[in-house]
């Protein structure tokens, strides 16, 4: 385990490698408890090196022998590493360690999952498995050689030898050692092949456990989708023979880039219409395209340090949500990420745990794979992109790929080719990457009508103020560059001015429109065209108005979401009755033929309970997560009653007769038929959702009805069916487990959740598992919340267990904490002290000790 004494690493205090890396050699003789790994890497002296230290990184390392150029020598060993003298000229290091991948719970390394030998370097496991400089701005060319009775042994790069007990494999494009892959094991592969646009040919597998090659075909699909992509929207074609996908049950995160061989989280890539639902066909798809796109943005030009992490991520999560929008719909892959953005992103910018998209300072780096790093860096180069435009973009990242092509860069380096494209000066752009915090704008408008008879019309003028409130280490903020789009809407319902981008650079602005008949409505930050909160008065009957008549779909559904939390929020604070004008003003959406059906669906959706709560905190109010579920239960159950008409119209006409895909358009037509039984099983004690369940040949449709069931209290023999039917599939029983506690009474989610922590299924060391179990039961605020504590308490229990074991997943599930100031002073108090239990805990890992520790503050 890491030292818990904490280290913090600065930006400011970067310096180049000593040492720089050309090439690396390495054997892996492969045994469960007993590995040993021989190195034999080509070091020389940086030039730009402002010391000659030769120090390499290593944990968990027992060394065997080491030598430089072919002499024995004895080097000082730390927990950390070792240091040894060492020319000041080119030489080689050879070593031997040996390693122990079974007992290797913390998935960081070399480690074993159900008798597969995998690895998961990024971003600091490669010195579990040798000593190595393990930096990313050591970057070497990489050839490696596995030793093993298994049938399957991959690594990195082209084959180049395989015979009996072993493989051979070279990866001719330099990486640094996050990048590094191997996988041993028992698999079977689903085969492909793609064309790229050159003329050649690649070989493509997914590799698989036996038994789960029936669930390829569709990744498969999505990567040669993102291979075509990649090369038309960018022109970046891919660059080995070979790219191998593996399938892995225990692994920390969603999937990992390594050059030519992705490891993939299971549930990121197995599917089936029996096994999967609609959104987890969409997620697999992009997270795919996410992996392939880092080829280039990640791999080929990497992070100098990784305080720049958000330089492959935020760049790589924007390539893929313009993919997702290219391959379904544009506006709901707009609205669903800015769902995520204010669900996950926002509660990190308010509170504790806020940071810049690049930040200063870190102790543990895996605490800062973020919201902010991944989402809030998107919508950096999205507003980028809309600040220079799509051409300019584009030559900037030819550009980009043209000059840093095989660097390790920054931020800086980024910023620099906008700059030499475009002539910006992008000074205050910058800023978006170095402050933390959400922006605020205030909106104030005036209207002046043009003189009788006159020509030219009136004026009207909007007045934007922005400010972004204080964040940990961050008091003062600075003005900051917005690109806000703004379009205009007659009287009438028709657009009077088209969209416009306004270019917000001062602490208050203002903006006239002219030549105007009457007074418009604006339709502000259009396509969410800034991660910022935007505030400015405006009635129910002005959000009905554009929820029926705005031609932009993002602020169309963001006007039925306002109507529908400012009704909650009367519900909540004043104890009014559900609001006429959302109820009205939904149906007609949902009547609206013309509309998408995906976009009806995500229209009848309401805010979240951590929506209201941070909603009600802003407005000056303590949530209350009981209140917050009480309001929006009763405000579904009274739109159920309005809407039972068209309800069951729009069940019964957006049933899918056709033999299942997971494209756009059936996933939408389910989406919208399942929106409605939501709606039917509140009137109906769940009848139609049972019909729907003992009928449903695919699992978007029997988890919507299973679900339906369960909050209907009617689901008790359709839950233990469908673990019976399912049991012997874990990814099917990770949903099994995490609904049950979803849409428990609140009173009993904490109850549900220890039952289940007790089912023989349940397990600590399957991160998919903890997370379908204890992370549903963080994930459903009333029952987290439950004002005795016992939410805190088991969920402290757990992560005290977890965190020897996997020290990632514990920290990160953490951050369930996070918003805990918010709430009153006796849920205050029962937080802190489970905070304070944490950081008691004799041995916490650096990883949980600083996450906590961030938390919980002063």
């Amino acid at each position: 385990m890491k030292d818990a004494v904490p280290q913090t690493i600065r930006l400011s205090d970067y310096t180049p490698p000593a040492y720089l890396v050309d090439e690396v050699h390495l054997t892996f003789r492969l045994n469960p408890s007993a590995t040993r790994v021989t190195s034999r890497i080509a070091f020389r002296p940086n030039p730009e090196a402002r010391e000659r230290r030769f120090k390499l990184d290593g944990e968990g390392l027992k060394l065997i022998r080491a030598m430089i150029d072919g002499e024995p020598v004895t080097p000082a060993l730390s927990d950390a590493g070792l240091t040894c003298d060492a020319p000041d000229a080119p030489f080689t290091w050879e070593a031997e360690v040996e390693i122990d991948p079974e007992g290797n719970t913390a998935l960081e390394g070399l480690y074993m999952s159900n008798g597969m030998y995998c690895t998961q370097c990024e971003a600091e496991g490669f010195r579990k498995i040798t000593y190595y400089p393990d930096r990313p701005d050591v970057m070497a060319v990489f050839t490696v050689r596995i030793e093993s009775d298994l049938p399957v042994l991959l690594s990195n790069g082209n084959p180049v030898e395989r015979g009996e007990g072993f493989a051979e494999w070279h990866d001719p494009w330099p990486k640094p050692a996050y990048l590094f892959a191997l996988v041993a094991g028992d698999l079977v592969n689903h085969p492909g092949r793609f064309t790229t646009k050159s003329g050649r040919e690649v070989d493509l597998n997914i590799w698989v456990r036996p038994g789960d090659e029936g669930k390829c075909a569709f990744g498969m699909e999505a990567l040669r989708a993102s291979m075509r992509w990649d090369e038309e929207k960018y022109g970046r074609e891919y660059d080995l023979d070979l790219f191998n996908i593996v399938a892995v049950d225990d692994f920390n995160m969603g999937a990992m880039e390594n050059k030519g061989l992705n490891v993939f989280n299971s549930s990121c890539v197995l599917a089936s219409p029996e096994t999967s639902t609609d959104a987890n066909f969409e997620r697999i798809e992009a997270i795919i395209a996410h992996e392939y796109f880092h080829n280039w943005t990640g791999n080929r030009i990497t992070c100098r340090d990784w305080f720049q992490l958000c330089l492959k991520e935020g760049l790589t999560v924007f390539r893929d949500s313009q993919f997702t929008a290219d391959m379904r719909s544009a506006p709901v892959k707009r609205i669903g990420d800015v769902i995520t953005l204010r669900a996950r992103q926002f509660r990190e910018d308010n509170g504790p745990l806020a940071h810049p998209v690049r930040p200063e300072s870190f102790v543990e780096i895996n605490n800062f794979y973020t919201a902010t790093v991944y989402e809030k860096g998107a919508e950096l180069i999205g507003m980028l992109k809309t600040l220079v435009g799509d051409d300019a973009y584009y030559r900037a990242l030819d550009l980009y790929f043209e000059r840093h092509d095989g660097q390790a860069c920054t931020i800086e380096d980024w910023l620099a080719v906008f700059e030499d494209v475009t002539g910006r000066d992008l000074a205050q752009f910058k800023r978006w990457y170095e402050e933390a915090g959400t922006p605020r704008i205030d909106v104030e408008e005036s209207w002046t009508p043009g003189a009788p008879g006159a020509q030219g019309g009136g004026t009207y003028t909007l007045t934007l103020r922005q400010h972004t409130p204080p964040t940990p280490g961050q008091e003062v903020k600075n003005p900051r560059v917005i690109p806000v789009k703004v379009g205009l809407i007659g009287p009438n319902g028709d657009e009077v001015a088209e969209t416009r981008v306004l270019e917000l650079t001062e602490a208050e602005q203002s903006f006239a429109f002219e030549g105007l008949t009457a007074k418009p409505v604006p339709s502000i930050l259009r396509e969410f065209s800034a991660p910022v909160i935007l505030n400015r008065d405006s009635d129910a009957a002005e959000r009905a108005f554009l929820l029926a008549h705005d031609t932009d779909p993002f602020n169309r559904w963001e006007a039925g979401r306002a109507l529908a939390r400012e009704g909650l929020m009367a519900m909540i604070v004043e104890g009014a009755a559900p609001d006429r004008h959302y109820l009205d003003a939904i149906e007609r959406v949902a009547r609206d033929e013309t509309l998408d059906p995906a976009f009806r669906a995500l229209a009848l959706g309401l805010p979240s309970e951590e929506d209201m709560a941070q909603a009600l905190f802003d407005a000056g109010h303590t949530p209350d997560p009981q209140a917050i579920w009480e309001a929006l239960d009763a405000l579904k159950s009274a739109r159920a009653h309005a809407m039972q008409d068209i309800a069951a119209t729009l069940y019964d006409a957006h049933q899918v007769r056709a033999p299942y895909r997971p494209d756009a358009e059936q996933s939408g037509a389910r989406s919208l038929a399942n929106a409605a039984l939501a709606m039917l099983g509140r009137l109906d004690g769940g009848a139609r959702a049972q019909a729907q369940y003992d009928a449903a040949d695919n699992m978007t449709q029997q988890l919507a009805a299973l679900t339906c069931l369960v909050r209907a209290n009617a689901g008790d023999a359709a839950v233990q069916a469908f673990y019976d039917q399912w049991r012997h599939d874990r990814l099917v029983i990770d949903k099994w487990f995490g609904l049950q506690i979803l849409n428990a009474e609140p009173a009993r989610a904490v109850e549900v959740t220890r039952r289940l922590t007790q089912h023989p299924d349940f397990t600590l060391k399957n991160p998919n598992r903890f997370r379908a179990v204890l992370g549903a039961l963080t994930a459903f605020p009333a029952g987290f919340h439950d004002p005795s504590g016992a939410g805190y308490a088991l969920l402290t229990d757990w992560l005290l267990k977890l965190d020897p074991l996997n020290p990632q997943t514990t920290a990160r599930m953490c951050s369930a904490f996070e918003t805990w100031r918010r709430y009153d002073a006796d849920r205050q108090t029962l937080i802190k002290a489970q905070l304070d239990r944490l950081l008691a805990q004799p041995g916490l890992s650096r990883d949980t000790a600083e996450m906590v520790g961030r938390i919980r503050g002063n």
